[in-house]
């Protein structure tokens, strides 16, 4: 599984459990709705800079949005 593709099932969970939308975190993270759902669906790779506003915006150090669960 690529990282894209790790981040993206990431990103989609613990935004769940964070009961926040695509636009909700778009707007805490100064990132466009479409953008967030992009990485979501691991059309794009994010860049470290957007890692890092995504995981402040969530709340959540950058790593678990990179890390392979078992």
């Amino acid at each position: 599984m690529e990282l894209k593709e790790v981040m993206a099932i990431n990103l989609r969970r613990i935004r769940h459990v964070k009961q926040l939308t695509q636009e909700e975190l778009a707007v805490q993270s100064g990132l466009s709705a479409r953008y967030i759902g992009s990485i979501e669906r691991a059309d794009v790779s994010a860049t470290v800079t957007v890692l890092g506003q995504i995981a402040a915006a969530l709340g959540v150090e950058p790593a678990e949005l990179v890390t392979k669960s078992r």
